[in-house]
């Protein structure tokens, strides 16, 4: 069993460059290609904020995976290990839509940090659809 961390310890200061990437190819099965690259672009300039597991796994509308599901376990195990875990990147599509907060990467991340703790905090990168 992993122990519990505080959450500065768990993670890095910035995104790593291959998540935005990532987060484009995600992005561009949900909306227009014109508006991802704007989204990226904001999510490259967005201030780092901190926001609970649980809190982004509610307003996103997913589910919490499994601590055996194979890349959640792996960061755990990247936390035990020592190695830091990327902030995570979220895009905003506003109340009128069926998933107001869209995990643009880090799903796995934000299951293994609630498994650990579901009260630390993590890091983001908060971007808003344009347009809505």
């Amino acid at each position: 069993m992993v122990k519990k961390k505080k959450a500065n310890t768990l993670w890095k200061l910035e995104p790593d460059e291959h998540d935005y990437p990532a987060a484009y190819d995600y992005l561009t099965l949900l909306i227009p290609e014109k508006q991802v690259r704007t989204v990226v672009s904001l999510l490259r300039k967005a201030p780092i904020s901190h926001r609970k597991a649980k809190d982004i796994l509610r307003a996103s509308a997913l589910n919490l995976l499994s601590p055996d599901s194979e890349h959640v376990a792996k960061d755990m195990k990247k936390v035990e290990m020592g190695t830091l875990l990327s902030p995570v990147l979220l895009v905003r599509s506003g109340l009128s839509s069926t998933r107001p907060l869209i995990v643009a990467d880090g799903y796995h991340r934000i299951c293994a940090s609630h498994h650990l703790d579901e009260n630390l905090d993590i890091p983001c990168r908060i971007a808003d659809v344009p347009g809505r």
